[in-house]
């Protein structure tokens, strides 16, 4: 059985891939889930990953995301934003971010229920990028605020904490400024060609005037027909119509199609009771169909199911780029090549030499003299010189070398601050960089936590009355630096995170490695490599200060025995001046962070190795230096 026939989230990332291609009205959309970052194209959608754990939080982004993309793709025509998009970057922002909470709006008009999806997506947003702890307007964005402005105008609905923060910030501001344009935008969320004008005004009355451009109606009469007309024929496929506001039966047909998949979603989607709350109360269930069951609540961990965590609310799994700005990512990354300058030569030297071993296995090799196979041109002399010898033919031969991902697993501690962190990440980079050359994927991913001493989490333990023997007691930070289907000179910037102050925290290993083992093992590679490496033990005080001592420790084994004794995946690591021969059997340790590279080097290309006994001996090295 594969490993992902069982999981129990393909139910429920089934039925809201149909409930959204529905919602669209487009049967022939793509809908897939993914770690990579939410997004939409004319014929596909990007949803949130959904865990086999199932959380409230994930299963409510997802469904969010859904909702928006749908609504977009339904309500939204590109040639209409186009006619009317303004020049300048500032009014740009501000007029996506109103045509957002027009499609919102609009949707949450015909199906109420799709409004406290897109809430949890608001929510979830905010607290990400930290809305929630802004104190000035000068530090809030203002296009965002007007388009929450739009959107609670125009539904009545109150805004999550962090949104309603950024939005009151600005409120004043845009009320003083544009107050009247306001008064009407309730009569246009159905005409995106009237609230585009209406978005341009709103642009205006901002001070942001000299950002529109030429007038977009200054067409002549012939192109503007031409422009209408188009827009509700054929040439946006998720185009609805709403700009031609005289059929009524065009005015109709969206609303009785929302109506339908209305339904369909209730049916399909609901799986949790807060939320079926929030759209029960609209929806009627179709004949025959009956709610999905929510699933019984998985265990934390597959390797121990006794493991607890006190709450995951607060965890957090993020790209690199999420963390830091584009500017930021590259100035770390300057000042990481900067401090690794003395070690590149080496550590090329290293690289040049896994990129010859793995690609000599990666090379044709042949049989020659053979009886049969096929013809060798080569050797047609030795027949034109004694026509009596025989024709020679020759085979190639079948190669060992499998299709494989790669995955490196750094412990983002603070015990690692300064130069391991350096060297694990110009290595890690190093080792991206030589085997995409060889045709193998990697992804580079690292584990921290989001605060010292707790977090979040801790604040809600000492709030609910102290729980004996809680379990994991902080907030989880993995990190995404590159995804294995990322290139790497996209990403490659991502490592200079590692460099950026405050990042480096707690270490909680055994949660990180089976998050890392979960992405690689329904990978769809033939072979698997997780590679982990560290230094030292897990370590995060405010669990380890009301759990039994050895709670981390004890889980991080029960996790490596699972993953070694499944072997979907081959697991080694690396230990940087700390000894976890105890953990790993297949492991080594180095008492010099400047080892690493040649450590990395030397485990890799022995997993290749087509001498069994050589890459027992390599795999089986316990101490270097």
């Amino acid at each position: 059985m594969s490993a992902s026939s069982d999981n129990p989230a393909d139910p429920f990332k089934k039925a809201l891939a149909e409930a959204t291609k529905v919602m669209a009205n487009d049967p022939e959309l793509a809908v897939s889930f993914s770690v990579d970052p939410a997004g939409q194209t004319a014929e596909s959608i990007r949803l949130p990953q959904v865990s086999r754990r199932m959380t409230r939080e994930e299963v409510l982004l997802a469904r969010g995301t859904a909702d928006a993309f749908a609504l977009r793709h339904k309500f939204h025509n590109a040639k209409t934003a186009a006619k009317y998009m303004p020049q300048g970057q500032m009014a740009k922002d501000l007029y996506d971010a109103m045509e957002t909470a027009r499609i919102e709006a609009v949707g949450a008009q015909h199906m109420p229920g799709t409004a406290g999806n897109i809430d949890a997506k608001i929510g979830n947003d905010a607290l990400r990028k930290g809305y929630d702890g802004i104190t000035q307007a000068a530090d809030a964005p203002l296009a965002t605020a007007a388009g929450y402005l739009i959107r609670h105008l125009a539904t009545g609905r109150d805004l999550p904490k962090g949104a309603e923060n950024v939005m009151n910030l600005w409120r004043g501001f845009i009320e003083d400024h544009a107050g009247d344009t306001l008064d009407n935008v309730g009569d246009l969320l159905g005409d995106q060609q009237a609230f585009a004008k209406f978005a341009r005004q709103m642009i205006s009355d901002l001070g942001y005037g000299d950002q529109l451009g030429d007038d977009p109606d200054g067409l002549d009469d012939d192109e503007d027909t031409e422009a209408k007309t188009g827009e509700d024929e054929d040439e946006q496929p998720d185009s609805t119509g709403d700009d031609d506001s005289d059929g009524e039966e065009a005015d109709a047909s969206p609303e009785q199609t929302q109506e339908d998949q209305q339904d369909a979603s209730q049916a399909e989607v609901s799986m949790d009771d807060q939320a079926d709350t929030e759209m029960g109360e609209e929806t009627e269930m179709p004949d025959g169909e009956a709610p999905i069951e929510p699933p019984a609540p998985m265990p934390v961990s597959d390797a121990d199911p006794n493991y607890r965590v006190f709450s995951t609310d607060f965890d957090e799994e993020i790209r690199a780029e999420d963390l830091a700005e584009a500017v930021e990512l590259e100035r770390l990354r300057a000042y990481l090549d900067q401090q690794l300058e003395p070690l590149k030569g080496a550590v090329s030297r290293l690289a040049n030499k896994l990129q010859r071993r793995l690609q000599a296995q990666q090379n044709r090799s042949w049989e020659f003299d053979l009886e049969e196979g096929i013809l060798d041109a080569g050797r047609l002399a030795r027949v034109v010189a004694s026509p009596t010898t025989p024709l020679s033919f020759k085979r190639e031969k079948d190669t060992d070398f499998r299709d494989t991902i790669v995955t490196l697993l750094l412990d983002n501690s603070g015990s690692m601050r300064g130069r391991p962190i350096s060297i694990a990440a110009i290595c890690a980079d190093v080792m991206a960089r030589t085997l995409e050359r060889c045709a193998v994927k990697v992804e580079i991913l690292g584990f921290t936590t989001k605060a010292w001493k707790g977090g979040q989490s801790r604040e809600k333990w000492l709030a609910d009355g102290r729980e004996i023997t809680p379990g994991r007691l902080n907030d989880l930070r993995h990190i995404i630096y590159k995804s294995a289907d990322a290139p790497w000179r996209r990403t490659r910037n991502n490592l200079g995170l590692m460099m950026k102050e405050g990042l480096l925290k707690e270490n909680i290993d055994g949660e990180a490695l089976e998050w890392a083992y979960r992405r690689v093992v329904n990978r769809q590679e033939q072979r698997k490599v997780l590679m982990v490496i560290s230094d030292g033990a897990p370590v995060d005080d405010s669990t380890l200060s009301v759990n039994p001592a050895n709670y981390l420790e004890k889980h991080l084994r029960d996790v490596i025995a699972m993953v070694e004794k499944r072997k979907a995946v081959e697991l080694v690591a690396i230990g940087i001046g700390h000894d976890v021969t105890r953990y790993y059997d297949r492991a080594v340790t180095i008492t010099d962070v400047e080892q690493l590279a040649g450590a990395m080097t030397e485990q890799l290309a022995s997993l290749f190795d087509d001498d069994p006994r050589k890459r027992a001996r390599v795999l089986g090295m316990k101490n270097v230096g």
